[in-house]
């Protein structure tokens, strides 16, 4: 387990648990009570920090290197009836997008999403989750493939943003994320998005057009990342944690602006302490969610989504 920095006194009284186990193991010393003083001790410090944790913090959690990526829900969720399509029809696959068809439950849904790697080798070849122009067109596809046979559509963002290299520019990013943006909001199938780690700027937008968008309760979604705010603002990375408060880019901040639709629950510490329970959580909501739109019409369905989409930013003075 790797531990983040304001994680370091859980480390800290693991090891200590860890040490006192062994010594009773491997000795005639009784050392039950001091494992459970130690036990206890360790489950007050947990629930201490992470009741209250900060908006950096969270945005730290959603970038854990042990935490679930999109392949891990779709494996979890779909199990052996996962079926990966590849390539936009126009330039190339592109690894940092994914999507395919899966079932959960008795029902199939067309799965997209951003995949980051788990280690140096896989981040190059997923290229960190940062989807080229191609792998909008891709997602783009798919769901017209998705509503061509009334197929609902799930897309898990997870994203620090779309590449903003030259190539990309050249390939047409802004176009291929505003085209997903104009063509999600006409299309005739339910749409359910979740925020499984980063939701950064255009490039989670391009997948993140939903009937129904929940957040992970230790995920952010916001047109930029404390660190790109700071270096703006302050013209310097020292002043993230403030730049971080200052966006509102948390789960319960984006629900109380009324952007998100809900929160889906973490088992204490993160999605990574215990992934069962995050996927059964990941999975419950999107079959409610499903479960509330299947019946709409389509005239009703398009016409909700973009009513929904249109009273965002309205104020009442």
């Amino acid at each position: 387990m790797e531990y983040l920095d304001f994680e370091l006194p859980i480390k800290e009284l693991e090891e200590q648990l860890d040490k006192c186990t062994i010594i009773g193991q491997e000795s005639d010393v009784d050392v039950s009570n001091t494992c459970k003083q130690i036990e206890k001790k360790l489950e007050e410090t947990k629930k201490k920090i992470y009741k209250n944790l900060t908006a950096w913090q969270r945005v730290q959690l959603s970038r854990h290197p042990s935490r679930p990526y999109t392949m891990d829900y779709v494996k979890a969720l779909g199990g052996n009836s996962w079926l990966e399509l590849f390539g936009d029809r126009g330039f190339k696959d592109d690894k940092a997008m994914v999507g395919g068809l899966a079932k959960i439950g008795s029902q199939s849904f067309m799965i997209v999403g951003q995949q980051k790697g788990f280690n140096t080798k896989t981040r190059q070849y997923r290229n960190f989750g940062m989807a080229n122009p191609e792998g909008y067109r891709k997602a783009l596809r798919l769901m017209k493939m998705a509503e061509k046979f009334g197929i609902p559509v799930i897309t898990l963002v997870d994203t620090p943003g779309a590449y903003p290299g030259l190539e990309a520019e050249e390939r047409g990013q802004g176009e291929a994320i505003a085209r997903n943006i104009f063509e999600m909001f006409r299309l005739k199938t339910p749409i359910i998005t979740v925020i499984v780690g980063e939701g950064a700027s255009g490039g989670a937008l391009g997948i993140g057009v939903g009937d129904r968008v929940f957040m992970l309760e230790n995920t952010w979604y916001s047109v930029i990342s404390p660190e790109s705010c700071s270096s703006i603002l302050w013209r310097s990375w020292e002043y993230k944690e403030q730049a971080a408060e200052a966006l509102k880019l948390t789960s319960y901040d984006m629900k109380k602006q009324g952007l998100i639709d809900g929160i889906i629950p973490e088992p204490l510490g993160g999605a990574h302490y215990d992934r069962e329970t995050t996927y059964k959580n990941v999975e419950k909501q999107i079959l409610e969610a499903y479960n509330e739109l299947k019946d709409l019409s389509t005239p009703e369905l398009v016409a909700q989504r973009m009513d929904k989409y249109s009273k965002m930013g309205e104020y009442k003075g």
